[in-house]
């Protein structure tokens, strides 16, 4: 059986715990929002509009595009989005925040922020900073080749309505 120190030092017991932590105070924070914490990251890409067609946000949060569906809906009938058709192609569906939606985004990343505080309060200094840069780094790399794909959509966007 490992020691504490030995757990300590693992990164995978490390980010597991952190993980847990952030999951059950992100679930009290965002609980009352449909769809929780994935509710939340569909309204922040949507505030974004960065991939905002709904396979794109599928790709981007790893959600399942029926389940995402499911999720759309509900963030729909609660008033918090809206979806409409991508002018630059028809057979896609573009997800807006409604005016309700940026309202109740902007309380919720109040929130999230608290939670993330909370999450890094044993932290001296500016490693809470620190911490959050790195995993953000990290994350991206392993996320990049999702952002190549919408930055290529966002191109090719552009190209066709200034054609």
């Amino acid at each position: 059986m490992a020691s504490t120190q030995e757990r300590q030092a693992d990164l995978g017991w490390s980010l597991g715990a952190l993980l847990r932590g952030y999951l059950k105070l992100s679930a009290e924070a965002v609980g009352d929002l449909p769809g929780g914490a994935r509710g939340f990251q569909v309204l922040s890409i949507a505030a974004s509009n960065s991939c905002g067609n709904q396979a794109q946000i599928a790709d981007s949060t790893g959600l399942d595009r029926t389940v995402l569906t499911y999720l759309i809906d509900d963030l729909e009938k609660a008033g918090l989005v809206t979806r409409t058709p991508d002018p630059n192609d028809r057979r896609s569906r573009r997800v807006t925040l409604t005016d309700a939606g940026s309202e109740r985004l902007s309380q919720l990343t109040d929130r999230m922020n608290q939670v993330e505080d909370r999450l890094l309060a044993g932290l001296p200094g500016d490693d809470a900073a620190a911490l959050r840069k790195i995993v953000a780094r990290a994350a991206h790399a392993l996320d990049e080749e999702a952002e190549q794909v919408c930055e290529t959509i966002d191109q090719v966007r552009d190209e066709v309505a200034s054609a």
